[in-house]
């Protein structure tokens, strides 16, 4: 079996080799690439559906067999070097240089060759390139911040986003891992302020610095069991019932609930437990009179005086 990541860089290959040796083996080609007659043969195979735009019988590349031996009928242009545009030149330079910026990067020193070799080529489409600037996403750059932390076995100060309370927490941590869970990655550390493992999404660190010290997760942190997702529900969490709207269906979808019963206006009923109840005062809140906390009755009670504070503010 041959990966992809293999077979690419072979059929790139095999159009100029069997141009340089029409007529050769089959057996013999594949000795040279170092697979099977088989494997050779389905590449082959691949091949004769590649070629230019249009996909007719004088776009695609065409290979004669004779016997056990190949030959190339037409190349599809293979045979000539490649050229890139302005624009395209423009791209990859534009990219190369952001890739050169990005804080922790591995192997800098081949995409810095790389680069050079593309401005030398590319001319006046390199000269553009420094009129165009790109931000390198905050995420991306925490990712290569955490990367060099966990490398260097270094603690971490962060200023953290705690979305759920609206607000924003320092904490020193001892990071264990990074992972990618449902498209976003996630810092998994030694909270010394919780004194537990927690998982910080990289997107929500505002600031990332790395300390001077060495991270000492202690011999009893384990890392989490995300098969289930990042939220994961415990029996010691509240229970909490709502009642919510057409508009707050949505809810039933993207948290984990005990229960979902729907309601003759389109509405559900909900039932799920909750780890920090300050986001449910703010989502029923957000939604006004589509949605009301049913239970527990201390829940509903907040919900009912901060809304009335609100109410409160706007008539004075």
């Amino acid at each position: 079996m041959t990966t992809t990541a293999d077979r690419l860089p072979r059929l790139l290959a095999l159009v100029p080799y069997l141009l340089a040796r029409p007529g050769i083996p089959v057996a013999e080609a594949a000795a040279d690439f170092g697979v099977t007659e088989a494997q050779l043969r389905r590449d082959l195979q691949l091949l004769w559906v590649c070629g230019l735009p249009g996909h007719g019988p004088g776009d695609l590349i065409d290979l004669s067999f004779e016997g056990e031996t190949v030959t190339v009928g037409y190349d599809a242009g293979m045979s000539r070097p490649l050229r890139l545009s302005a624009d395209e030149a423009l791209a990859i330079v534009v990219a190369l240089r952001t890739l050169a910026d990005v804080p922790g990067l591995q192997e800098r020193d081949a995409v810095e060759r790389a680069l050079a070799k593309v401005e030398a080529a590319a001319g006046g489409a390199a000269e553009a390139a420094g009129a165009v600037a790109v931000r390198v996403e905050r995420s991306d750059r925490r990712l290569a911040e955490a990367r060099r932390a966990l490398d260097q076995g270094r603690a971490l100060h962060l200023s953290y986003y705690v979305a759920a309370r609206d607000e924003t927490t320092e904490r020193d941590v001892d990071p264990v891992q990074l992972r990618a869970v449902e498209g976003r990655w996630y810092l998994e550390a030694w909270c010394r302020r919780a004194e537990g493992m927690r998982l910080f999404r990289l997107d929500r660190i505002d600031v990332l610095q790395v300390l001077d010290e060495p991270s000492r997760p202690p011999a009893t942190a384990r890392p989490r069991d995300l098969s289930g997702g990042v939220y994961q529900p415990a029996a010691e969490h509240p229970l909490v019932s709502l009642r919510l709207g057409p508009a707050g269906r949505w809810v039933a979808d993207y948290y984990p609930c005990e229960s979902v019963a729907d309601l003759p206006d389109g509405g559900v009923l909900v039932t799920l437990r909750v780890a920090d109840p300050t986001w449910v005062r703010r989502l029923v809140l957000g939604f006004g009179e589509a949605a009301e906390v049913l239970a527990p009755d201390w829940l509903a009670d907040q919900v009912r005086t901060e809304a009335c504070e609100a109410l409160a503010a706007y008539a004075d």
